[in-house]
């Protein structure tokens, strides 16, 4: 069965998978950004090709987006954790992204949209004003690597409502960014004693092992490891130069960056939610 990390890009997912990796799967602790393939990305090109589908064919695509869970669920068996920037939602009304026989639960992440649009921005080399359409955008975002397929990812809100859909079936647990960089510790922990609940069974804590996960996965440490070694997700710009995937964390501060027209504009547009959330 499928743990989705869902969340609307710039978001926190990376973090996430990064405190996931480092403790579920190393055996003292550490992290590099090789255990990050531990937890891919859905939709990835590699479990359609196996179904034999045109993949330039959208709707074929799309209407096979399960056919390719049951491989992930059939192939390695048990609990797997994928992350996904896709609404939980249904292609053209016809085709939905997952189903419970392939969805165990879910850990949204969700993130102040006035520092995501900030985020995004450095991210995808864009203006604050394009960004902001984007966030309020109900357009596919194409990947722009070759191993993977476009992403119905919906607006900021879209996204983040879809995947409520799963809170009433106790299959869901909304993580806000900025809890995991004020209490990293106390949120990572609410996210495994999530997952025992959804697997039904007791995961121990290892305490000596979570605090050297925290501190191996730090932004601090993470973004001094992209500048030693590089890090494969991180977009290039025309001139062939990289651009920091770890730019500014919880620096990234609107308070600071942003211009007051985006800002209210954001305001404006995500009012309910960002109310909901505590934003605002």
């Amino acid at each position: 069965m499928i743990i989705w990390l869902a969340s609307y890009p710039k978001s926190g997912n990376t973090l996430v998978r990064s405190l996931l990796s480092s403790y579920f799967f190393s055996e003292d602790g550490e992290f590099n950004f090789e255990m990050l393939k531990k937890i891919d990305q859905f939709p990835h090109i590699k479990l359609f090709n196996q179904l034999g589908i045109d993949l330039s064919n959208k709707e074929e695509v799309e209407k096979n987006y399960i056919e390719a869970q049951k491989i992930i669920n059939k192939e390695k068996g048990g609990v797997q954790f994928w992350k996904t920037h896709n609404c939980f939602c249904k292609f053209d009304n016809k085709y939905p992204f997952t189903d419970l026989k392939n969805t165990a639960g879910v850990i949204y992440i969700v993130r102040d949209p006035r520092n995501v649009v900030l985020s995004y921005a450095h991210h995808y080399q864009k203006s604050l004003e394009d960004s902001f359409n984007d966030l309020k955008s109900t357009s596919v975002i194409k990947q722009s690597k070759n191993d993977q397929l476009p992403v119905l990812v919906g607006s900021w809100n879209f996204n983040y409502n879809s995947w409520k859909q799963l809170k009433s079936l106790n299959k869901y647990i909304l993580i806000k960014y900025e809890d995991l960089i004020s209490d990293t510790e106390k949120t990572f922990i609410n996210i495994i004693n999530f997952i025992s609940k959804l697997i039904n069974s007791k995961i121990e804590i290892n305490e000596k092992k979570l605090k050297k996960v925290i501190e191996a996965t730090s932004f601090e440490k993470i973004q001094k490891l992209e500048k030693k070694s590089g890090f494969s997700e991180a977009k290039i710009k025309k001139n062939g130069e990289k651009i920091n995937f770890f730019n500014l964390g919880p620096e990234n501060k609107w308070e600071k960056n942003l211009e007051p027209k985006i800002k209210n504009e954001i305001e404006n547009t995500f009012r309910v939610e960002m109310k909901e959330i505590g934003y605002l």
